[in-house]
């Protein structure tokens, strides 16, 4: 073979492994997909998300059958009637207020089931919860959501949304056959549920509360306590240029716009950043999605929280922890609640327990009873100064704070709580007689 010959040969194969070279190295994929979500994602999730009608959600319902009051709190109760109104298709929402004279008596008229929600919702959000039919629905918040069911048998149902704060209401319809089902499977079935009773404090107030005594639970845990680290991972706008330092009974963690503090003494963690912008110009919708939001992208749910209020005007948002069998949880100290205080473009505060009850004692569970609606009326009526038309709630609930006897544990507490120009308090139950304990 000539010289040339080989030289043209050599070159040839030389030609391809280039090429072949070339191409592998254009289409090679490194798999960053996997190491992002593998590193990034378990640094920031503290738990796990949670779906919009575990948070925004009715804490009671009410069935007013004749001149006689259900109803419960049980969370597989609520879970069964939000299950199958969700399948509805609520069609002409509108405006109908000027057509009610009185909203109380609209309200808790017989033959209506009440779904009664802690805060006012914006119904732009619940959206995605229901099947609202129409591409415009008009902008309004809601606390109370009527469901009548005395034109089951032959016309549409009507369903009303009522916010007994802002006195407005929504009308809207579903199916005869919707209707027909709802009346069947939790109407009808009211009456196996605790009775109640109506207590008018003013005119346009009317509160329900338990005929008799409620059995209830107490309850001890061993708190978990949070990472830190993973709440600075996902509140600083640039985590490598945190500095974190050591405080007494806790740690603090400081960028140059904001700061978060965790304390191992009052179990609270706060953030704030006092550099944003605080002219809040968002609608409710955009305010409490966004509080909402917030947490879902730190899987910040680490206990079973509910959305209970929100403030335009402070643009602020609560989530407040509740028990398992669907009562609210208070606490003097903070620990029960989740708070967002929201600027035109970012977070500017979030203050939140830095435990989670995630290992109850079970062996330390008692069962007790708490006094009736009437005996916990008689009460507050007896107490000097009283004066009912500020009464605005009265319910059970728990009382969370240390235990006394063991302090690393949390205890829950049964109790009643009210709300008295517009200010939450706590009446003791050891015996009616016993001094209310003021709650932040």
């Amino acid at each position: 073979m000539k010289y040339e010959n080989i030289k043209s040969i050599i070159l040839t194969i030389l030609v391809f492994i280039s090429i072949f070279l070339t191409w592998n190295l254009w289409t090679y994929q490194p798999n960053f997909d996997t190491m992002e979500n593998d590193s990034y994602v378990a640094e920031v999730s503290v738990s796990e998300k949670q779906e919009l009608q575990k948070i925004v959600r009715p804490d009671r319902i009410l069935f007013h059958i004749r001149n006689d009051h259900y109803g419960t709190n049980n969370p597989d109760e609520v879970d069964n009637v939000i299950k199958e109104i969700s399948k509805w298709s609520i069609f002409d929402l509108k405006n109908y207020t000027d057509n009610v004279e009185n909203i109380n008596d609209l309200i808790h008229s017989p033959g209506n089931a009440e779904l009664i929600f802690p805060g006012e919702v914006p119904i732009a959000l619940y959206r995605g919860v229901l099947n609202i039919e129409g591409k415009k629905v008009p902008s309004f918040n809601f606390n109370r959501m009527i469901i009548n069911v005395e034109n089951s048998s032959n016309e549409n149902g009507i369903v009303y949304f009522v916010s007994s704060e802002n006195q407005q209401v929504y009308i809207s319809h579903i199916s005869p056959a919707n209707l027909t089902a709802f009346n069947r499977d939790f109407f009808k079935n009211a009456p196996r549920l605790p009775r109640y009773f109506a207590y008018k404090p003013s005119a346009n107030k009317t509160i329900f509360l338990p005929e008799g005594e409620t059995e209830m639970k107490t309850y001890k845990y061993l708190p978990v306590t949070l990472n830190s680290e993973k709440f600075k991972e996902a509140l600083f706008r640039d985590p490598s240029n945190v500095q974190k330092n050591p405080i007494r009974a806790g740690e603090e963690y400081t960028s140059d716009s904001s700061k978060m503090t965790v304390s191992d003494d009052t179990n609270i963690l706060s953030y704030v950043n006092p550099t944003a912008d605080d002219d809040f110009v968002d609608n409710s919708y955009d305010l409490v999605k966004r509080s909402i939001d917030l947490i879902n992208e730190h899987g910040g749910w680490t206990d079973s929280y509910h959305y209970v209020s929100k403030n335009e005007y402070s643009a602020t948002v609560v989530f407040r922890l509740y028990t398992g069998d669907g009562y609210p949880v208070f606490s003097e100290r903070g620990i029960s609640e989740i708070t967002e205080v929201w600027g035109r473009n970012e977070l500017t505060k979030y203050i939140r327990p830095n435990i989670s009850l995630e290992l109850p004692l079970t062996t330390e569970m008692k069962t007790v009873k708490r006094a009736s609606g009437h005996d916990v009326l008689n009460f507050l009526e007896n107490k000097r100064n009283f004066k009912s038309e500020l009464l605005e709630e009265l319910v059970l609930g728990y009382r969370m704070d240390r235990d006394s006897e063991e302090n690393q544990l949390i205890l829950l507490e049964p109790a009643w709580f009210y709300r008295y120009d517009k200010q939450w308090g706590e009446l003791t139950m050891d015996d009616l007689g016993g001094p209310a304990h003021g709650l932040e």
